[in-house]
């Protein structure tokens, strides 16, 4: 089982969003994601949020807001813990990702771009002011087979 961090940093009605178009071995290859990645040693969720903010943009993060846990479930990788944060105070100058390219995309246009179908769901739940969440998105290869959000299926909708 793994440990990530997804942060969605905002400005003037806009989320950071990552291209991940550069490393050819890349789960997330052509997809648009927020910034984050994986735990390390010793490291809390805020912890690796941060730092995979300053490694992937040369963004400094202030306060995060702890948005939710999603679980993801594939039949391809083991299952992975994703600690997902919202912030709108950080501070620096942006540098290039050697991960992908980094776009201010307004909230409303994110949908339309090649994201996971899981994605959808919490970006609509974050898009406004919630309640701490738990997520759990499975997926058979690319395609999304079950959503389960504070222990009820919300997807396939019965």
């Amino acid at each position: 089982m793994r440990n990530s961090t997804l942060c969605y940093l905002e400005r003037d009605g806009k989320y950071l969003m990552l291209h991940r178009v550069k490393k050819e071995k890349d789960i997330n290859k052509d997809k648009w994601i927020g910034v984050g990645g994986g735990f390390e040693d010793k490291e809390s969720p805020e912890d690796c949020a941060k730092r995979e903010i300053f490694e992937e943009t040369g963004l400094v993060a202030g306060k995060l807001e702890f948005r939710a846990i999603v679980t993801f479930v594939t039949d391809k990788y083991e299952t992975e813990y994703m600690h997902l944060f919202t912030t709108e105070d950080f501070s620096g100058e942006m540098t290039e990702c050697d991960e992908g390219e980094l776009v201010w995309v307004p909230k409303e246009e994110v949908e339309k771009l090649p994201i996971w179908e899981g994605d959808k769901i919490f970006l609509k739940l974050i898009a406004d002011p919630c309640p701490f969440f738990s997520l759990k998105l499975t997926y058979a290869g690319d395609s999304l087979t079950e959503a389960v959000l504070d222990g009820k299926r919300v997807f396939p909708v019965m």
